[in-house]
């Protein structure tokens, strides 16, 4: 086990890992920005470093004084939380380059699912359900017509490199997809600097359901039960479940196979979380995130499994501490999200 882990981030999530660590006997280091000097997670770690400003880009977005302090500490991990860089390949691999343990998984394994085009490539490689749609990047109007028209309105257009809702559009009339893809692709660029969009088929009302994912250096993969998290606001998730209320054994069983097979294919090791879209009896690969989610505790709370401790001594190098047989959900757990909208600017985000 690690004697020190700095843990890359803020607020709840930093508390979080380092209560992980606490119990495991791992010391901690804190970093914040200026304006979190006094802030809970900056006192509770038994060291803290200052590394710059307020704004990200200049404190917890910046890899060269994470690292530097990585190093000033002795830390041997490091654990990026959520949001930040958790899901950002070339920092996981900076961190392997300089001996330093990302606890996640690999920059290899972060890239091959970080565009959904990408992802859905491989999943329908491996025999997982994915949703029809084009099968690269629109380039070309014409043939985005046609595509759209062989599997029929409404479709959707989503930015490749994008998450949470950004650069969606739903499509249910011809005359409405040429407008859409193109503001698709200039949000998608001002968001992602990337603005390849793709075109699926629009599914009705379906239901968001997610598998939490353990897999060690060792082949070991298991699924940590599963998550509902259908009830969004701009595409944004505001509540979620454990378990699903429309799961039954059966679609447990093999949703929660092609879940581990998802993350078998891409030689996935760590905590990740497999999102599916569930309508009319049929599920669909949607996308991978390579992190733990923000959701996590209620997984905890129905199966008694530490995902934090987990990812730590995964990380570590040690086996996974159970077995697919060992997880078991045993009651409800629900997770609320509090949004601050602005109500003089039509509810956006504040």
């Amino acid at each position: 086990m690690f004697r020190k882990v700095l843990i890359a981030n803020r607020g709840e999530i930093a508390i979080r890992v380092m209560r992980a660590c606490r119990e495991l006997g791992v010391k901690t280091v804190a970093v914040y920005s200026e304006v979190d000097k006094n802030a809970l997670f900056a006192k509770y770690a038994d060291e803290a470093y200052l590394i710059g400003p307020a704004p990200a880009s200049q404190s917890y977005l910046n890899m060269d004084v994470i690292l530097d302090v990585a190093h000033k500490a002795s830390a041997e991990g490091i654990h990026p939380g959520y949001g930040f860089l958790s899901e950002n390949a070339e920092f996981s691999e900076r961190c392997e380059k300089e001996g330093i343990k990302f606890i996640g998984p690999s920059g290899k394994a972060i890239k091959s699912v970080g565009s959904k085009i990408a992802a859905k490539k491989t999943m329908a490689v491996a025999g997982i359900p994915i949703i029809p749609g084009s099968e690269s990047g629109i380039s070309d109007l014409d043939e985005a017509r046609d595509i759209a028209s062989s599997i029929g309105y409404p479709v959707i257009v989503k930015a490749s490199a994008g998450g949470g809702g950004i650069g969606m559009k739903v499509v249910r009339k011809g005359e409405e997809l040429v407008p859409s893809i193109e503001s698709a692709q200039r949000v998608a660029k001002s968001s992602f600097s990337d603005s390849t969009v793709f075109i699926e088929k629009y599914l009705e009302e379906p239901r968001h359901i997610e598998f939490q994912i353990l897999a060690d250096s060792y082949g070991n993969i298991i699924h940590v039960g599963d998550r509902e998290c259908s009830i969004q606001r701009r595409h944004q998730k505001l509540i979620e479940e454990s378990p699903s209320p429309v799961m039954t054994p059966k679609l447990r069983k093999k949703m929660g196979a092609d879940a581990v097979k998802a993350a078998a294919t891409i030689n996935y090791i760590n905590a990740g979380t497999i999102e599916f879209l569930y309508s009319k009896g049929n599920y669909y690969f949607l996308e991978m995130n390579t992190r733990l989610q923000v959701e996590h505790p209620i997984t905890e709370v129905v199966t008694g499994v530490d995902l934090a401790k987990e990812q730590l001594r995964i990380a570590a190098g040690e086996k996974l501490s159970y077995e697919q047989k060992d997880i078991k959900q045993t009651g409800w757990a629900i997770e609320c999200r509090l949004n601050a909208e602005d109500p003089l600017n039509n509810f956006t985000p504040s």
